[in-house]
């Protein structure tokens, strides 16, 4: 069994190839410890490696249960996050969000910050990290917290990550007022389940789907509650659904949203919708 057999292993299951050998280059330096350079200098895989790697490819082919699940960790940012079947895989368009808000907190000194939905505590740590703000993370399911929890310790950010469970804004303590909001909300609406890749089926339902036809449940819920815990010229920052950025924006709009700007993602997508308070 050679490497590049393992690679047609999840191609035959239809798996694209770049993301194929993207794949295996992933578990080869997961359960092997070998890197890029160790493969391209001619270091082989003992047999017993090859094996593994094998039997996780072929898991991934039948299953098509995500490579971060199988390997327990997800890339995002140049830093590697604890990801598993009770939080949201981090994905390369939350970067855009999040740089956005980085960039947002930077500029205008802002020291108090606010994850809505932190899921894997992904977005918070990076705000964290990238910043001098403080931020406080926000989920309803204990296992998401436990796990935003873990990533943070990873990256050394106590006393700037924090997190707390809370449904929305419930858990937010008397006179605590945020410079900034953000927010990768459930925006699918449960029509689309049917039609959802099979991939994304293992990321938890309380991530994905909302309860209305249209996928704006949360951003109804966030946009008309925020300006009471938010300081004057406060920011609210969300990633959208494809389709979603008009409705969102006439929604921040009616709640007192103003100079609210829209990002597309490389794709061209309106991916990224923020505003400030007046």
């Amino acid at each position: 069994m050679s490497i590049q057999q393992i690679v047609e292993i999840l191609t035959n299951s239809g798996i694209e190839p770049n993301e194929a050998n993207i794949e295996v280059r992933m578990l080869i330096e997961h359960f092997c410890g070998y890197g890029v350079k160790d493969i391209i200098m001619g270091k082989k895989l003992t047999g017993e490696q090859l094996k593994i790697v094998k039997e996780k490819a072929e898991l991934r082919a039948k299953t098509r249960q995500p490579i971060q699940h199988i390997i327990g960790f997800a890339d995002f940012m140049g830093e590697k996050f604890i990801v598993n079947p009770s939080v949201l895989i981090p994905r390369d368009e939350t970067e855009i969000l999040v740089r956005k808000a980085v960039e947002i907190i930077n500029q205008n000194n802002l020291k108090m910050a606010l994850d809505v939905g932190t899921g894997s505590g992904c977005i918070a740590c990076m705000v964290a990290k990238l910043t001098d703000c403080q931020i406080i993370g926000l989920d309803v399911s204990n296992e998401a917290l436990n796990t935003a929890l873990d990533n943070a310790s990873r990256l050394n950010l106590f006393n700037k990550a924090i997190f707390r469970k809370s449904d929305v804004f419930s858990n937010v303590k008397p006179r605590e007022i945020f410079d900034v909001i953000i927010s990768n909300p459930p925006y699918i609406p449960p029509k689309e389940k049917q039609n959802i890749q099979k991939e994304v089926s293992f990321d938890p339902d309380l991530a994905l789907y909302t309860q209305d036809d249209k996928g704006l449940e949360f951003y109804e819920k966030i946009t008309s509650q925020a300006p009471s815990i938010m300081n004057k010229g406060g920011y609210l920052l969300f990633e959208l659904g494809i389709g979603q950025a008009l409705d969102v924006k006439n929604i921040m709009k009616k709640n007192g949203f103003v100079d609210i700007e829209i990002i597309n993602d490389l794709a061209g997508i309106e991916r990224v919708i923020l505003g400030h308070t007046k």
